[in-house]
């Protein structure tokens, strides 16, 4: 017809439509699977999340003058606070699918606290680990505090609310892109076991369900699991067999099965507790410096929520309750602080991208995974072994979850008007920035020892450097920036940023989906009424 203004015919192809609801997920969060199925689920997120979990206090407690006992004892602590703190977050926070564990965030204030001049002089390690820790119990207990305030108050549900799809990608997107340097680079440390594990679980996972058919689900939902064992199974034969006795240690490290030397360290049966390495000190620098990290967490974990709406098949997250969920996340900094963990706390992005390789977002799975983590914390002998996964195995499984979670981030661009060039510049300055600033940050210090940032204040230069040395931090806050800045005010900008689909669900209250998905059990919405 001339004009174009006909009707289009049935035949030409049609733009698939949005879906405020990502469909296709098998249980979403309030339909659980069969116990029987949701146990094993629930041992696979355990499983995935034990990366971080061990890796971090691996790489901190020798710094510190620990050793195997002090490592275990760190490792079985954080996965105690872990376990605790994913059920009060899908208890009494934003009650998504979402285990809080340990963050990357935190280590280069942690590490700008072990390497403070006042511990220098302690010439035994085991105290000289003892008083660093108390020293980082002490600005974590701090730093909890500015989590604690902006989300209970509801601070962070006025920056929310301000938060569209148009910039959510570059957030949501580097919270997972961002982390490619834990991927392959770890992989091939060791690649004759880090290769085969990130082949076989994308066989496993995307080509043998639709090659035997009968046994779709099961393949779906465990590829972590059976995966893991058949190469774990590997790398030991090789470990026993020799292959790696005059390999050099970073290579011995990576490859095989008895390096993490926690199985002997391990003791059977401990029950963490707060104070356990004494009290608390406090320094007033550190402590700003943690809260800067804290902060960066925040905007961090904020992405990650979104991802775990978004994979659990719920509907678009109300600023209140993302509020909620962050002043939740700043009690778990607090137990963390309390208990000692060398390490502050936030949302598991592999076990985002673990909810979009199962397609089960339940509630239930990643409740019944912290159990999980509270067992084996205690019983610390039976954690050690399936803490002792080579490093290799667990970043192969990375490169597939956190691509999952940036995927996540790109699917908000279906609300957003793509033909904008308003949008193409937020989206491409944004995500180029959130690059190429950290890119540059990062760099300066492994060539110099320290940040661009570089005063006699250590506490001073994290305040600057560690923000900007996050990936998520910087692209989230140019694009937030852009967004709510650029030519906000013409008609149809509001369409071209996909407001208008999120702002159906600025409070959860009135409609039915949200309520189920969001709202307190036992009557507790009510003493929340500032979020």
């Amino acid at each position: 017809m001339a004009g174009g203004g006909g009707p289009a015919k049935s035949d030409e192809p049609q733009p698939h439509p949005p879906k405020d609801q990502l469909p296709n997920i098998s249980y979403c969060i309030t339909s659980p699977p069969p116990w029987p199925e949701a146990i094993l689920l629930g041992f696979q997120h355990f499983l995935v999340m034990l990366g971080t979990t061990v890796l971090i206090p691996t790489a901190l407690v020798p710094q510190m003058g620990g050793g195997n006992n002090e490592k275990a004892r760190v490792i079985e602590t954080l996965l105690f606070v872990a376990g605790i703190n994913t059920l009060l977050q899908t208890l009494f926070g934003t009650r998504l699918p979402a285990v809080i564990g340990g963050s990357y965030t935190f280590v280069p204030t942690t590490i700008s606290i072990i390497l403070a001049g006042r511990f220098s002089g302690e010439p035994d390690p085991i105290e000289k680990f003892k008083r660093i820790m108390r020293s980082i119990q002490g600005a974590l207990i701090v730093a909890s505090t500015l989590q604690i305030v902006l989300g209970f108050s509801g601070l962070w549900r006025n920056v929310a609310r301000f938060l569209s799809p148009l910039s959510s990608v570059p957030l949501v997107s580097l919270v997972g892109f961002g982390l490619y340097e834990l991927g392959f680079p770890g992989v091939a440390k060791c690649v004759e076991i880090g290769l085969p594990q990130l082949i076989l679980i994308v066989f496993v996972s995307q080509y043998v369900p639709h090659v035997l058919h009968s046994g779709k689900n099961i393949f779906d939902r465990f590829a972590v699991i059976f995966t893991v064992v058949i190469v774990w199974i590997y790398a030991h034969l090789l470990t026993v067999g020799g292959a790696y006795n005059d390999a050099p240690p970073k290579t011995q490290i990576s490859c095989r099965t008895d390096r993490a030397g926690l199985i002997d360290s391990a003791p059977w049966i401990r029950i963490p507790y707060p104070f356990q390495w004494g009290a608390p000190s406090f320094d007033a620098g550190e402590a700003f410096a943690m809260m800067m990290a804290a902060f960066v967490a925040l905007v961090e974990s904020s992405g990650a929520f979104i991802a775990v709406y978004r994979y659990a098949s719920a509907t678009p997250l109300p600023p209140s309750i993302l509020s909620r969920g962050i002043g939740w996340q700043g009690v778990g900094i607090l137990l963390s602080g309390l208990f000692g963990t060398v390490n502050g706390s936030s949302v598991s992005v592999e076990n985002a991208g673990l909810l979009a390789l199962t397609r089960v977002g339940s509630r239930r799975v990643v409740q019944i995974s912290a159990g999980f983590m509270i067992f084996f914390s205690i019983l610390g002998k039976f954690g050690a072994v399936f803490a002792s996964i080579p490093p290799a195995i667990i970043a192969a499984l990375y490169c597939l979850f956190f691509a999952y979670v940036g995927a996540g981030g790109l699917s908000f661009l279906q609300f957003c008007n793509l033909n904008s060039f308003r949008t193409k510049f937020i989206l491409g300055f944004s995500i180029f920035l959130g690059l190429s600033i950290p890119q540059y940050f990062n760099e300066y210090t492994a060539i110099n020892g320290y940040g661009p940032v570089n005063t006699g204040a250590r506490w001073f230069n994290d305040i600057i450097n560690v923000p900007f040395q996050s990936k998520p931090f910087v692209a989230g806050v140019v694009a937030y920036f852009l967004d709510n800045t650029l030519f906000k005010r013409e008609g149809s900008i509001r369409k071209d940023r996909g407001k208008h689909w999120w702002d159906k669900y600025k409070s959860f209250k009135g409609d039915t989906r949200s309520e189920e998905f969001y709202s307190l059990p036992f009557n507790l919405n009510k003493y929340f009424p500032s979020v």
